[in-house]
């Protein structure tokens, strides 16, 4: 088949999970149909600048197709939109905050529309963004949605109901997010499969490469993602401080990942990134755990990395997501406040036998659901089986 995966920014040096998901879901299914992807020229998803040059170029052997945004984001007037959502507001109100939030980009939704009979399928990613909103009806007799969706105030906007059965089918990351998107929207009748996405092989990580590199000899946990309020940092940083000033402990706290928040001034915590790939996997080489502090994660590929090498993880248990995650491996631990916070981190420092168990559970866990093998059947059987569905006469 010929299959165009649509998604608001697309690059090598793009960091965001959903973009980072649908890079890799592209670039393994190019071995069995032709993948194009549609996106902006957007780099920074904070701003939808155009950065990249508008046009088609090859990005690890994909067809990539860029189109400008229309205009970049106006922080303020999405900031007051946002606002105003928590409160009486109209349907007109919501679409604006839409169109405001972005990208929005004319010459993009034109070319679905020029050339929606070229492609067998059209998948999208992420259901939050002008590319889904306004791109998905204009091929609703062949997408599909992949929605990296969570329980987050936007999702409840009236707004959605209508894109979450508009679709051919819908291709989840996880157990928690389909059973949340179905009670939310009462799609169930949909066509859809619990894919998830494969973790890559890591190559030789190097612990002490790492240390020398960033002169970190103590101890250190280790957070991964964006540094910012909407991933629960402020929080975590407030907890690693109130832990520190009771623990007899020389533990640092290293946050690697773009900083959308104010640094903490603090010696303890370590803002070494974001950091490369390689760097990357030496920080997780080198560290006692994985810590994740967001509430709204749909798939968490930092945790499920960090389990591929066999670190303990400690998360939010307020995400279903993630505290599904550890339940299901039974590889690591998950805390609601900040004395579970500081119960659970004693136990995976001061226990190496328990840290290596559980870490050692979510090693297996990722090798029986996200390697890449059984992503990839999992893809091509669901898509092969809404293709065989759109040939069937209405």
């Amino acid at each position: 088949m010929k299959i165009a995966f649509v998604v608001q920014r697309y690059g090598l040096d793009v960091i965001g999970g959903a973009e980072m998901i649908s890079r890799q879901i592209a670039t393994h299914l190019s071995r069995y149909h032709t993948i194009e992807v549609i996106t902006t020229c957007a780099k920074d998803y904070v701003t939808w600048n155009n950065e990249y040059p508008e046009g088609t170029e090859q990005v690890d052997g994909i067809t990539v197709r860029r189109f400008r945004n229309d205009y970049p984001r106006n922080l303020e007037r999405f900031g007051k939109l946002s606002d105003m959502l928590s409160k009486s507001h109209s349907r007109e109100d919501e679409l604006e905050w839409m169109k405001t939030q972005g990208p929005y980009s004319t010459g993009l939704l034109e070319f679905l529309e020029r050339n929606k009979q070229s492609y067998d399928m059209v998948v999208f990613f992420t259901y939050l963004y002008c590319t889904t909103y306004f791109g998905l009806p204009i091929v609703r007799d062949r997408s599909v949605l992949v929605p990296t969706a969570h329980d987050e105030p936007w999702i409840h906007m009236p707004l959605f109901d209508e894109v979450f059965h508009l679709p051919k089918g819908f291709m989840y990351l996880t157990e928690e997010e389909e059973r949340f998107v179905n009670q939310r929207f009462r799609n169930r009748h949909v066509p859809s499969a619990v894919v998830g996405v494969g973790i890559d092989e890591v190559k030789d990580p190097d612990a002490v490469r790492f240390r020398e590199k960033y002169e970190i000899g103590e101890k250190f946990i280790l957070y991964r993602g964006r540094i910012d309020t909407f991933k629960g940092c402020p929080e975590l940083v407030k907890y690693f401080q109130r832990y520190k000033r009771r623990a007899v402990s020389d533990l640092k706290l290293v946050l690697d990942g773009p900083l959308i928040m104010e640094a903490p001034d603090d010696r303890d915590i370590v803002c070494p990134g974001p950091l490369n790939r390689t760097d990357t996997f030496d920080a997780l080489c080198a560290s006692e755990l994985t810590v994740m502090p967001s509430r709204l994660e749909s798939l968490s590929l930092a945790t499920l990395e960090g389990w591929k090498l066999g670190k303990p993880a400690l998360v939010n248990g307020h995400s279903a997501v993630l505290r599904g995650h550890c339940l299901r491996s039974n590889g690591g631990l998950y805390y609601r406040n900040y004395d579970e916070f500081a119960e659970c981190l004693d136990l995976l420092t001061s226990d190496p036998q328990l840290a290596r168990q559980l870490g050692e559970n979510g090693r297996k866990y990722v090798a029986e659901n996200y390697s890449w093998n059984v992503v990839e059947k999992k893809y091509l059987s669901f898509l092969d089986q809404v293709s065989a569905m759109m040939q069937k006469p209405d």
